[in-house]
């Protein structure tokens, strides 16, 4: 009884002090328990390794770290076509959940031959996400795969984000300007003037007629 009797204070002065300030409990290497109103040593690290809250910029724009780091590791693209009712379909899905991507147009025989480059064959949209690849669109399984590549379920977008405008499968490169033709009338030179024979007698020094 008596050795409860001193327990009991000590019990008190706990609660007294947890009231006052938050306690940590830590157990040394002996096994020896102390209480410090400071966090010990060990969850001073773990406090810093936090994740930043936004990414690099990304086209201009700082996003979120998780999807930032999504974008960065499996980007996201869109073939599409102007013809394609379900390329509308699947654009306006990526927008709702918040997905940047990047577009490409297949409209040429080069577009074609980079579009099945990619994984494509007969049929759009493709979306490809790293190195997955989903034809057609398909909801679920977009949403699925979106999921594994560490995209949100929601939008975390910026207000102010724009994607990328549309580019074709197979970039054109730039034409050579052509030379320019020679004029048909080029414009004759009158000779120049005959050098007048120096002055004799007595003209001024260096004066000719």
């Amino acid at each position: 009884m008596h050795k409860v009797c001193k327990l009991l204070p000590l019990g008190l002065l706990c609660c007294a002090a947890l009231a006052q300030a938050e306690l940590y409990k830590s157990v040394g290497p002996d096994g020896r328990v102390t209480y410090s109103d400071t966090p010990p040593a060990a969850a001073k690290q773990r406090e810093t390794r936090t994740l930043p809250s936004t990414a690099p910029l990304v086209n201009g724009t700082a996003l979120p770290y998780e999807l930032a780091l999504a974008a960065k590791t499996h980007p996201v693209t869109l073939y599409t076509s102007d013809k394609c009712p379900p390329c509308f379909t699947a654009k306006n899905f990526l927008a709702a959940h918040g997905i940047p991507y990047a577009e490409k147009t297949v409209s040429s025989n080069e577009d074609i031959a980079a579009f099945r480059a990619a994984g494509g064959d007969t049929e759009l949209p493709l979306l490809t996400v790293g190195r997955n690849k989903e034809q057609g669109f398909e909801e679920g399984a977009w949403a699925k795969a979106l999921t594994a590549a560490g995209y949100p379920k929601t939008s975390q977008l910026p207000a102010n984000w724009r994607n990328p405008p549309p580019q074709s499968a197979a970039p054109r490169m730039p034409e050579k300007p052509a030379a320019a033709a020679p004029s048909p009338n080029p414009v004759e030179r009158a000779p120049a003037p005959a050098e007048a024979p120096a002055a004799t007698g007595k003209a001024p020094p260096g004066f000719r007629f």
